[in-house]
């Protein structure tokens, strides 16, 4: 009986596509996946637990990091610093585990760069611009919110094409069917296969 190496799926997605609910509902379907846990620099919000949400650490400790090649892709965004370390990534794969991350275009460079052959990115896209004003109104953003969200999806999505996948997230229900169907069929693939 052959093993596999794990993988790392990476979901993309302009704010307000679904991405935050379609990683949620996967997760819960499938015990063989876990979130990957970024570090940040920023100050825990109400509710928020370390090691849950994020491993919390200060700038000092950040820069260590990227100094000594221990994250996978790393981003400064408002002020703030954001990675992935690599340890529990590379160890959770060798045991064949596969680990989600939510992170934008750009970390998916990154990790991509750092991980040949392990990783598969799916951009989550909207049916239409429209819908997603419709979802950034309905959600309660104020208008200047989904001005800037709306700019700023456009830029994403111009980016999607960089994907190995493209799922439409019109109905929750099919977009999460997609989303396991990819992950089966990247488990299956013969560069992960361990004889």
């Amino acid at each position: 009986m052959s093993r596999r190496r794990g993988l790392c799926l990476v979901l993309a997605a302009p704010s307000g596509a679904g991405k935050t609910s379609l990683s949620r509902a996967l997760l819960e379907d499938d015990n063989s996946i876990s979130l990957s846990r970024s570090v940040t620099t920023r100050a825990p919000r109400v509710g928020e637990v370390d090691g849950q949400h994020y491993h919390f650490i200060d700038q000092p400790t950040f820069d260590a990091m990227v100094a000594g090649n221990a994250l996978l892709e790393h981003a400064h965004v408002y002020g703030c610093s954001y990675g992935t370390p690599r340890a529990p990534v590379e160890q959770a794969l060798a045991q064949a585990r596969d680990v989600l991350f939510d992170i934008d275009w750009q970390g998916f460079r990154q990790l991509r760069a750092a991980m040949p052959g392990d990783v598969v990115g799916v951009f989550i896209k909207p049916p239409s611009l429209e819908a997603l004003r419709q979802r950034l109104v309905a959600r309660g953003d104020d208008a200047g919110q989904v001005e800037r969200r709306m700019a700023h999806a456009q830029a994403e999505i111009a980016h999607a094409g960089e994907f190995d996948y493209l799922v439409e997230n019109a109905e929750f229900s099919t977009a999460l069917g997609d989303l396991s169907a990819i992950l089966r069929a990247a488990r299956l693939a013969s560069l992960r296969q361990i004889d």
